[in-house]
């Protein structure tokens, strides 16, 4: 895996993402969740791919474990870089993800890196204690969360950059933070909460950034994209 950003192809139609992507000459670390994977099937995957770029499938899954296990199985066979699932599934459900990740892996293919969702970056603390009725700091939730995965042999999360040098203290360097929830300093912050700018997600400890609306929301993505790559490399 390159460092590049993943750029969130937050579209609704296979017509709408192929335009966006072919303003663009190299290939691109892009993220399908799940408005463009649940309207389109898995068709989508092979179309991206087709165009050489990499893909972290953000399907965030979170059911019993027997269920999630059949699912990373069949996802096992795209030649994917990352997915995902919910640590609020517990940890028998990001173990059974783990294998099926294995079980279904091609023997020439090398296992799709596995990674868990912790809090999403729209979440406050203050929701996740009246909501979630979890009487914690985010910060010591998203730890426990991280913890977990590490223990089920998950190989990071997803949180926010400001859980990321916390994460990286207690789980290890290698244990891959990717980081949602970045925008440019004048950009607006929409529905997210604990967002940073590329260069304080770097410092703060993020492996890998993830970025929607920055891009895709302007009128020359390519510019936006070169200059959050320029911010993120340190350049």
């Amino acid at each position: 895996m390159n460092q590049k950003p993943f750029i969130a192809l937050d579209f609704p139609s296979w017509e709408k993402t192929s335009i966006f992507l072919d303003q663009f000459s190299e290939s691109l670390n892009v993220k399908v969740g799940m408005e463009l994977y649940l309207q389109n099937g898995p068709v989508i995957i092979e179309k991206i791919l087709n165009k050489n770029h990499r893909i972290f499938l953000d399907l965030k899954l979170h059911d019993i474990p027997n269920t999630v296990y059949g699912a990373m199985k069949g996802l096992a066979g795209f030649d994917l870089d990352l997915i995902n699932v919910h640590a609020a599934g517990g940890g028998m459900m990001m173990e059974k993800a783990l294998e099926g990740l294995h079980a279904g892996t091609p023997a020439n293919h090398s296992r799709t890196k596995l990674i868990a969702v912790t809090q999403l970056t729209s979440t406050t603390e203050e929701q996740m204690q009246e909501e979630q009725l979890i009487p914690k700091t985010i910060n010591e939730s998203v730890l426990h969360y991280a913890t977990l995965a590490k223990m089920a042999g998950l190989d990071g999360v997803v949180c926010s950059p400001h859980e990321s040098s916390l994460i990286k203290e207690h789980c290890g360097v290698d244990f891959i933070r990717v980081t949602p929830g970045i925008r440019l300093a004048d950009d607006q912050k929409g529905d997210q909460k604990r967002v940073t700018t590329p260069r304080m997600a770097k410092e703060m400890g993020s492996s890998y950034i993830v970025v929607g609306r920055s891009i895709t929301g302007t009128c020359n993505p390519v510019e936006a994209y070169e200059r959050i790559v320029h911010e993120w490399e340190g350049l």
